[in-house]
């Protein structure tokens, strides 16, 4: 069962549709399979607006794509709906228009200039205004996670020794310490994203393939053979061996 899975993209559509050129070329040679997308389509990067669409086109034109909901999607639909609003798995002193989360990159994309460095209210007024309804209903409606055979796919993480149907979605978009630290099998593989890093990563009972493409790293994506899984680049295959930790 071939699968293909791509890491936090937050608004890099360049890079997004140079890895959907690799995964394309591969396909070629190997045939054709399901592209999951990891999450965070939004925040921080250039052009968020025009990576939602993209997505979201290429699904209502039939393409073999599955778009999973990372936390900042939730913080963007979230703040959509009440500027007020406090995602849970959010830190108390952080809201979604904080430089750390990169919101105001996002409504950048939509025509909302400087919202980061304006009053509250007007901003979210013509956020509010500027994105499509279409563009909040795609992504609340993303799934939290795919099983695919021997492999699971979630934006951050599950929680350990609770069945898959009975994850809470914040920890499926917010996980970390809990999931990261724990080495068990879980059942499956589990391939996220969520925690940066410097490369896709194995590490036995899982695989992160969030590349950093949120702070200038490569976005980055991995073709799944059953259990076995290939770091995909321009260059084509390389296997993704667990490494020792």
């Amino acid at each position: 069962m071939r699968t293909y899975a791509i890491g936090d993209i937050h608004g890099h559509l360049d890079l997004l549709r140079e890895v959907h050129g690799w995964i394309a070329a591969d396909m070629a040679r190997h045939g054709a399979a399901p592209i999951v997308h990891i999450g965070d389509l939004v925040d921080r990067g250039p052009d968020c607006r025009g990576v939602i669409e993209y997505l979201a086109a290429g699904i209502a034109a039939g393409q073999d794509w599955v778009v999973l909901k990372g936390n900042h999607d939730r913080l963007f639909t979230g703040y959509l709906r009440d500027a007020n609003w406090q995602d849970p798995g959010l830190r108390a002193d952080l809201s979604y228009l904080h430089p750390r989360i990169g919101g105001a990159a996002t409504l950048a994309s939509y025509g909302v200039k400087n919202a980061a460095d304006r009053p509250l209210a007007p901003v979210h007024a013509e956020a509010v205004l500027a994105v499509p309804q279409a563009h909040r209903d795609f992504l609340e409606t993303r799934p939290s996670w795919l099983r695919r055979g021997e492999v699971i796919y979630v934006h951050a993480g599950i929680r350990p020794g609770i069945p898959l149907e009975e994850q809470a979605e914040t920890d499926l978009v917010w996980i970390r310490k809990d999931f990261l630290e724990d080495s068990r099998d879980h059942g499956a593989l589990v391939v996220h994203g969520h925690t940066a890093i410097d490369r896709p990563t194995h590490y036995g009972n899982r695989v992160n393939i969030d590349s950093s493409a949120a702070y200038g790293g490569p976005l980055s994506a991995v073709v799944l053979e059953g259990r076995q899984v290939f770091h995909l680049t321009e260059n084509g295959r390389k296997e993704l061996l667990p490494e020792a930790v």
